[in-house]
């Protein structure tokens, strides 16, 4: 899960046009605030920087005199949405699809994670969950106000962190109890999880360049794909040493990763909530 670095991206990209400060990406409501100098010049600048990364920004309210591209902060600006244009049912088919798809492998990744004895397994297991949440999120939260995103994703986060301290607890104790892999099994369940993301990104390709959580949610297929690789490669180690080591490894690497971006969904949501005033 990459949320924070689409974030991170975003907002890098947004700093280094001139006369933009203040720059913030919630990760939560995939709103962007900042303050601008000149919002006629300017915005117009920010947003190309911001399409050449492959995003789509939708201005949201209007205009704060001269200072703000977002409205956020002022009372009842809590109903303005974004423009829903690129809203169409083969917007949302493909989302439900990815849902499905991240859901649905999650549940069998993890009885496979039991079945192989692997921690990476049960850590990629939950990144699958994870992003099928945000994908789930995404689609019923489509022309939600801020306040209501942003108690949405709290929640979501919270859920998320949770199952994140599990599978550290979890490796965790596998690490003082001698315990190898079946690395054929685990090679076997990464294989299948790398074909349905590199499924997901495919279904999503046409979409790529919709809005901050269409793509989001594509960068996460896209990603993901390539750290099933990781697991695959862990599965190769195990059975290449004889030792559980390798599988810990990646099972910590993706469980921090994950945790990072739980910590990061609640951080922005609290501050949405903030701004909503609720």
């Amino acid at each position: 899960m990459d949320c924070s670095s689409c974030a991170a991206k975003i907002e890098g990209a947004a700093r280094k046009v001139d006369g933009i400060q203040d720059v913030k990406v919630s990760i939560a409501s995939q709103i962007m605030t900042l303050e601008v100098d000149d919002p006629g010049r300017r915005l117009p600048i920010l947003e190309t920087a911001v399409t050449d990364l492959g995003y789509q920004l939708d201005r949201i309210g209007g205009q704060k005199g001269a200072n703000s591209e977002h409205d956020h902060d002022e009372e009842g600006d809590d109903d303005h949405i974004p423009d829903l244009s690129h809203v169409t049912p083969a917007y949302k088919r493909a989302l439900w699809i990815v849902v499905l798809l991240n859901v649905g492998y999650g549940i069998v990744e993890i009885a496979g994670s039991f079945i192989a004895g692997s921690q990476a397994l049960q850590a990629d297991s939950l990144d699958f969950l994870g992003d099928g949440l945000i994908s789930f999120l995404g689609l019923i939260a489509v022309g939600w106000g801020l306040a209501a995103r942003a108690k949405a994703a709290l929640l979501q986060g919270i859920f998320l962190g949770l199952l994140g301290l599990g599978v550290v607890a979890s490796t965790v104790y596998r690490v003082f109890i001698e315990h190898q892999p079946e690395s054929l099994v685990m090679g076997v369940f990464a294989l299948i999880a790398f074909v349905v993301n590199v499924l997901a990104a495919v279904v999503l390709i046409p979409h790529r360049k919709g809005d901050a959580n269409m793509r989001a949610v594509w960068l996460f297929s896209r990603n993901d794909a390539i750290g099933n690789l990781a697991v695959v490669a862990a599965a190769g180690a195990v059975w290449w040493t004889g030792s559980q080591w390798p599988d810990l490894i990646v099972a910590f690497a993706v469980a921090g990763l994950f945790l990072q971006s739980a910590w990061s969904i609640i951080r922005d949501a609290r501050s949405d909530l903030r701004q909503a005033g609720r």
